[in-house]
């Protein structure tokens, strides 16, 4: 027999190298998160698992077992049946499923037993979880860290696609969580990826990043939509390097105005998110809102917003989470375009270090 087992440390550190990942699990597991680059291969679906679950239950184990092990190799022969039959005998698949059990167990046997060099993930995808939180607490520690500040609309975003397009290494922590961070922030047809799929992506990007270069990252909150960040990277955030981007009213608004254009040709769903600061800003100045989106306007909704809300947030939230943004490097952009931003990202991306960076 060729199949093997593989410790969670050994599978990540080799991941490369194998022809496939796959993941035995049902389909609402699989979702929910999984190793970087696997394929699904459900050994019982969503809707099996519980109908055996309720067997196993209410009628008896061995029942559920005998039923179980139809179901399965259903599964599985439908699987080999669709992908296999092209494939040549050097194909080494990793497969796991929730602890490197039964489903894992019965998929890899029947692919050893073909020919194939088979691996099964020891633990399955729970140790392979308890490596990634573990990895969080540790990976932040060896980079370079540098917090892009600013108010609403001076840039942030569009900065920092212009330093990776300019070689830069960029942590977008809006992009891996599929949310611009504010109460505007849900992107149009992207959900939010689970908690657990946040932090998947989120230690991916942190591995492949060269730790004698530096990384910059937008200052978040804790909170990006319904997603956490993890806590040891907010705290190494809030003691890093800081760069503080301004840009004049005007260009702000404008660059709003286009960032959240599904916004404006949406009026009724911008005041559905607008109600949600009636606790905040009181019904009467929300009621106002809404009705210069529904009017149109809204170069005047936009300065409204940041002048009574998004500016003073920032200004508190900023003053008192990031420690060294008194010794900030400025950087006033003229505009939100893309000739501005380029220039600017070259001349960060050869010169990241902030006054007083003493690092």
């Amino acid at each position: 027999m060729s199949l093997r087992r593989i410790s969670a440390a050994d599978a990540i550190a080799r991941l490369g190298e194998f022809s496939a990942v796959i993941d035995a699990r049902s389909e609402s597991e699989f979702a929910e998160d999984r190793l970087p680059g696997a394929v699904n291969w459900p050994s019982l679906n969503d809707a099996e698992r519980a109908s055996i679950g309720t067997e196993y239950k209410q009628v008896s184990p061995f029942a559920a077992r005998k039923r179980g092990a139809i179901l399965v190799a259903r599964n599985i022969a439908s699987h080999v049946e669709r992908e296999l039959l092209t494939l040549e005998r050097d194909w080494r698949p990793l497969i796991y499923c929730w602890r490197g059990g039964h489903r894992s167990g019965a998929l890899s046997l029947v692919l050893d037993q073909i020919g194939f060099s088979v691996q099964v993930l020891d633990g399955g995808y729970r140790e392979f979880r308890r490596a990634v939180v573990a990895e969080l607490e540790t990976l932040p520690d060896a980079l370079d860290l540098h917090v892009v500040c600013g108010a609403t609309g001076s840039g942030k975003s569009r900065l920092l696609g212009a330093l990776a397009a300019a070689g830069a290494q960029v942590l977008d922590l809006e992009g891996l969580a599929c949310h611009r961070g504010s109460v505007l922030g849900p992107v149009p047809g992207m959900p939010q990826p689970s908690q657990k799929g946040f932090e998947t992506r989120l230690w991916q990007v942190l591995r492949g990043f060269d730790a004698t270069r530096p990384v910059f990252v937008e200052g978040e909150s804790r909170t990006i939509g319904r997603l956490r960040v993890p806590e040891h990277l907010v705290d190494r955030l809030r003691d890093a390097p800081c760069l503080a981007v301004e840009m004049p009213l005007d260009a702000r608004v404008a660059l709003l105005i286009e960032d959240y254009a599904h916004l404006v040709a949406d009026a009724e769903a911008l005041c559905a998110l607008l109600a949600r600061l009636r606790e905040l800003r009181g019904a009467a100045t929300v009621e106002r809102w809404q009705q210069l989106a529904r009017g149109g306007d809204f170069p005047t909704l936009v300065r409204e917003l940041l002048a009574e809300h998004y500016d003073p947030i920032y200004a508190r939230s900023t003053a008192r989470h990031y420690q060294r943004f008194g010794q900030a490097q400025q950087l006033t952009l003229a505009d939100g375009g893309a000739a501005t931003l380029a220039a600017a990202a070259q001349v960060l991306a050869g010169a990241p270090a902030a006054p007083g960076d003493d690092r």
